[in-house]
């Protein structure tokens, strides 16, 4: 830590990874942070509140990943490591390739990269090999059909292309990224959902009947038909090295729009991954929420770098959201203010001062002094 500090002239931000919730999304965070801004970092104590702390394949994945667009020094970047020292020098575009080796999420790797790459001076196209549709994290459909329109309006220019899905325990997906440069970063206002308009959904298997993305079909219509006179869910059979099932719904609104997924596991009935996704659209609409706690996380990041006062009102408000906030507030000069405590619906209003406008010609300037 020492030695970085020393060699260093721009500030060092150094960061507990036990703070707030204390899981991967604080190095992740910190990781696209810091490749926009050129600010290097230390963490310690990295996930040291998880069952197995430390880095795991997926972790260093996205550290090597962020590495590799910002032309990094990186210290500490081993499985299990509990520190790491990450020194960007310039963000790159290019044609990057990124195998996982696990079925480690594939969506939490392009969330760390997607943001950053808008800063670059080209179009860069990332290939990633790992889990698509995996426990705790967004899934490719989360990302594709909820996330990524979000991002768009934010002003963000992403494809995004499943390839293969991978399912646990094996993994194997194909994922695909196209990102081009921004013009200019919009912030956004949610604050009301207004009426439900309709319900869609994908009800999916990989390497197994169809019966059983049938049966999930099935138990979804039958807990939510009363909602709306709209609904469609599509049976797909996805093309996976892996086995696996997942259900996801997407509730669309007035204004806006929420999503939720459900996920297959070994010994565990169809029904009940249909039951996950409904549970939780329930929960949601018992709020007055008008995005989910999950979206309203991950548009945390690109809406502090966007030029304005942005508006949302979440369903919840989650330890991960406060910690994503205070990680944030360490790289830019932005007011984040959450009006709730943790657990209850809330409203989150995001100043982004700083302006992407602003840190595009630094950091563009910057990728001119490196050719």
């Amino acid at each position: 830590m020492a030695e970085l500090r020393g060699q260093c002239a721009r500030p060092l931000v150094e960061i507990n990874g036990a703070v707030g919730e204390g899981g991967g999304q604080v190095l992740r965070t910190s990781l696209a942070l810091s490749v926009i801004t050129g600010i290097p970092f230390t963490i310690t104590n990295i996930r040291s509140r998880r069952p197995r702390p430390g880095l795991l394949a997926q972790h260093l994945k996205a550290v090597e990943a962020a590495s590799t667009v910002s032309m990094a020094r990186i210290e500490g970047s081993r499985l299990g490591s509990q520190f790491l020292a990450f020194e960007p020098t310039a963000v790159i575009a290019g044609d990057f390739r990124f195998d996982i080796g696990t079925a480690g999420s594939t969506s939490l790797v392009l969330q760390t990269l997607l943001s950053p790459l808008g800063f670059a001076r080209a179009a860069s196209t990332i290939s990633i090999v790992g889990g698509t549709h995996v426990p705790c994290s967004p899934s490719f459909d989360f990302l594709a059909l909820h996330w990524l329109p979000h991002m768009r309006r934010i002003g963000f220019d992403i494809q995004l292309e499943l390839q293969a899905a991978g399912f646990y325990p094996r993994g194997g997906g194909r994922v695909q990224a196209i990102v081009t440069p921004f013009k200019t970063l919009a912030p956004l206002q949610l604050l009301k959902r207004g009426a439900l308009k309709r319900i869609r959904g994908i009800s999916a298997v990989a390497n197994l009947d169809t019966t059983i993305a049938e049966r999930q079909k099935a138990q979804a219509l039958k807990r939510i038909s009363s909602l709306s006179d709209d609904i469609g869910i599509d049976v797909r059979q996805l093309p996976s090295p892996s086995r696996g099932t997942s259900l996801l719904l997407l509730a669309e609104f007035e204004h806006s729009q929420c999503c939720f997924c459900g996920l297959g596991a070994r010994g565990k009935r169809a029904e009940s991954v249909a039951d996950e996704a409904v549970d939780e659209l329930m929960e949601f609409l018992a709020t007055d929420g008008a995005v989910d706690h999950y979206l309203a996380d991950q548009i945390l990041l690109p809406l502090a770098l966007a030029t304005g006062v942005s508006e949302i009102r979440t369903s919840r408000v989650t330890r991960h959201l406060v910690t994503n906030a205070a990680i944030i507030k360490m790289f830019l000069p932005v007011a984040i203010e959450i009006e709730q405590d943790v657990g209850h619906p809330g409203l989150i209003r995001i100043n982004g001062t700083v302006g992407a406008e602003t840190l595009n010609g630094v950091l563009r300037r910057k990728t001119s002094w490196q050719t």
